[in-house]
């Protein structure tokens, strides 16, 4: 055999024995490969056939529906929506002033609170001098306007998109509290139900600390 040229292959000698042997081994261990690949090759135990995947053996993941984006509203003219808005006060109209030139104190954010295809609106009217809000309002496109879902006209007031829900949150003063520092804040959080409208999920009190901004306590003498 050519891996065996030039050794002494005599029928005599040790190393023709175990030449012999080691080849007869070989064929044995050829041989027991030979088997495995057939068995494997004719869809035996314990290995994958190769070629393509059978249709039947594949399972398909489950398809989650995509959910078609919310369109961004376009830019609105925010007073003029609250001036013709009836379902706003006239007490709110009046103080819908601007502050410097054509600057009117409001704020405008946009956003998906009622799962309409077009995102929602949030006008809240603030007070020139100290920014109070005076009246917050969300208002979803129906045909070719909008209608106020919304309003909250008890002052101080300021709303805002969360997550998805509307979060309104209104200061809370005690006899005496300056406008500058309230007693605390009540936050309240809606959600738009299947009925068409804002229902209120959960609130929470905040109080704050009479002591921050104050006089401090003398300390006590030692």
């Amino acid at each position: 055999m050519r891996g065996l040229t030039g050794r002494d292959t005599g029928p005599g000698s040790v190393l023709a024995q175990d030449t012999v042997q080691a080849v007869s081994t070989a064929v044995v261990v050829l041989a027991a490969l030979a088997l495995l690949v057939s068995a494997c090759g004719t869809g035996g135990t314990g290995a994958r056939d190769e070629g393509p995947a059978h249709a039947d053996s594949v399972v398909s993941p489950a398809v989650t529906p995509s959910l078609s984006p919310t369109v961004r509203a376009e830019r609105v003219d925010a007073v003029r929506l609250i001036e013709q808005d009836p379902q706003v006060s006239a007490a709110v109209k009046r103080a819908l002033e601007p502050c410097v030139a054509d600057e009117y104190p409001v704020d405008v954010s946009y956003g998906d609170l009622t799962g309409n295809s077009v995102d929602d609106i949030v006008v809240n009217v603030l007070t020139c001098g100290d920014a109070v809000g005076v009246g917050a309002y969300v208002y979803r496109e129906q045909g070719s306007g909008y209608e106020n879902v919304f309003k909250a006209e008890e002052p101080p007031v300021y709303a805002e998109i969360d997550r998805g829900d509307l979060v309104v949150t209104k200061q809370v003063y005690e006899k005496g509290d300056p406008v500058s520092s309230p007693s605390g804040e009540d936050v309240i959080t809606y959600r738009w139900s299947a009925a068409g409208r804002f229902i209120k999920e959960f609130s929470t009190r905040n109080e704050y600390s009479q002591a921050v901004g104050g006089d401090t306590a003398p300390a006590p003498d030692s």
